[in-house]
């Protein structure tokens, strides 16, 4: 799903991993290119994965420092 905040596209998204879930984010520029925020962290369940993934999002465009996963992903 591709969501709006300030004018800006962004595209929060939520993979699996094993039993966990992991959040993502990029932003769409109008030229076609985007950004990519990279794994944000780690989640239990869905619903927590894709809301963090916008508010990371939404930090990215506002220019704040961007918000704390409760874990991070391992590096394999």
């Amino acid at each position: 799903m591709i969501l709006y905040h300030r004018g800006i596209a962004f595209q929060p998204s939520v993979s699996r991993l094993g039993k966990t879930f992991v959040a993502t984010a990029s932003i769409l520029e109008e030229d076609g290119h985007a950004t990519s925020l990279g794994k944000l962290g780690v989640f239990a369940n869905k619903d927590g994965a894709l809301g963090f993934a916008v508010r990371c999002a939404t930090a990215f465009i506002d220019g704040d420092d961007m918000p704390l996963p409760p874990f991070q992903p391992v590096l394999q």
